[in-house]
This record gives C-alpha cells, structure tokens and sequence, in this order.
C-alpha cells in the first residue's frame, strides 16, 4: 500500500484538481494536522468496527486513511461536488444533510466526523436518542460545545446536552486542535471526543429527552417554575424526600439525580 501524503499536500492537491474553495455555508474548515488525524483514526481502529460511516469527509483528510483501516465506508457529504467527487472515486456516499437523511438505513456501528459546528450539538443529541445502531463516536467539536458534553452539575457549561451525553455515552478525550490545524483556520479551538454507548434503564429517551428540555429550559429559573403543573406535587414531594431546597435548579442535580426524578414523576421509583 503507497504511503499517503501529508494532509495539507492532500489537501492542496484535491483543491487544485477539483478548484474548490472552502464554503463558510457549510462549515468547512478542513483538518491538515496529521497528528490530530493519526489520534482520530487509531481511536476508530481501536473500536474494531469493520465498518465505519463519515459525517462530511470534505476533501479527505481523515478519509483517506478511514478507507485503509475498515473494510465498508459510507460516507454522508452535503457538498454536491465533493459527493460526486467521492463517489466516483468508488466510495458509498449518501448526499445530503446528515441532520435529515434516514439514519435507519445506515448500519455501521461507528461515526467519525470533523463536524461541521453548526450541527454538532444537534447531531449528538439525535445519535444519544434513537434506536439505530450506532455505538462508537469520534467526534470534532468546538471546544466550548466539548466542555459543555462533559460538564458536570453545577458549573457554567453544565445543560441538557451534557445530561443527555452522559446518560447514553461513555465519553473519552481524543485530542486537542487549535486553529492551526485547518484550513482554513476557524477563529475557535476545537476538541475531539469519543464516545462508547453505555447501556441505559431510560425505556423512552425521546420522552426523558423532552423531560431534561424542560429541566433546563430557562436555566436560572427554579425547577418548579420550568416543570408542568401536572409534575409539580410529585416534585415537591422528591424535593423534601431527597432533603433538597424547595429553590433547587436543574443545573444543580447531577444525571443520576436528573434521572431519578424522572422516574420518581414517571412513576417508575
């Protein structure tokens, strides 16, 4: 097998056969690092998977050593002319909006991407929630919206998509990137997670979605104030039962507690 070129002279060499410039729209800053790229690919090795699907592959820096390393690859590419490009390069590509595509067809139990940020948050809270048959991540993120995945309870980052995370992933750092690394350069620093599907005793995640949601929904307002009134005797009742101020907010409790009050008003504790 050829030994692949530097990422930045791959980059420089798709750039200039297909003369494609970078498009702000759709969020692409493409990865030349290739220690990064070196961290994101072994940790995909390491999961075994045979098979892998990528979010964006771009012009290829993670791709082209994705391809080495698992046996099927699909790739999902919004960009028409990079989709086009890949697929007549021989690779499985689905064209289209990685947020509206249908996932159910999709049976790789491993997703790699450099995402693009404006779909990050929402991509984790929609792979933590269905019922497909996804397992491992290894996911770029802005590193803001990384230290919010992993926050704890009460710090400033701590919210729902840190509660969600947690609940269904186990959630490990991959590595660091700074602006340096893409081309071109975003003007945030970045930070690439794993994440291993971790078993979970919530029955119906999309409803204990819509629970946290309202947890969270007005943040700095008490608990109380943000639950339905239906929910709001249970509460107080779990509240003096776990011996907890009657001003608790949401982003005081912990998953486990978050979680334990969901069941305590479901009716399942």
């Amino acid at each position: 097998m050829a030994e692949l070129k530097c990422a930045l002279d791959r980059l420089n060499d798709r750039m200039q056969e297909l003369a494609h410039k970078a498009k702000k729209s759709l969020g692409q800053n493409f990865l030349v690092a290739d220690h990064v790229i070196q961290k994101i690919t072994d940790a995909a090795a390491r999961t075994k998977s045979e098979s892998v699907v990528e979010i964006g592959p771009g012009l290829g820096a993670i791709t082209d050593l994705l391809i080495r390393n698992h046996k099927d690859y699909t790739a999902i590419e919004l960009d028409h002319g990079l989709a086009e490009y890949w697929t007549e390069s021989g690779l499985k590509v689905i064209e289209g909006d990685a947020l509206q595509i249908d996932w159910s067809q999709i049976h790789s139990p491993l997703l790699v991407s450099n995402l693009p940020y404006q779909i990050s948050s929402s991509i984790v809270i929609e792979k933590s929630i269905e019922p497909f048959s996804l397992k491992f991540m290894i996911l770029m993120f802005q590193k803001e919206v990384a230290q919010r995945i992993r926050a704890k309870e009460k710090t400033d980052e701590y919210g729902m998509l840190s509660v969600i995370a947690q609940e269904f992933w186990e959630i490990e750092t991959v590595s660091e990137a700074g602006p340096k690394d893409f081309r071109p350069p975003p003007k945030v620093a970045s930070r690439v997670l794993g994440f291993k599907r971790r078993s979970s005793d919530i029955d119906d995640p999309k409803k204990y979605l819509s629970f946290i949601k309202r947890c969270f929904q007005q943040r700095r307002r008490i608990l109380k104030s943000n639950l339905m009134d239906s929910e709001k005797d249970l509460l107080m009742k779990w509240i003096e039962k776990n011996k907890l101020s009657d001003k608790v907010r949401a982003e005081e409790l912990s998953p486990a507690k978050l979680k334990d009050l969901y069941f305590y008003l479901t009716g399942q504790s």
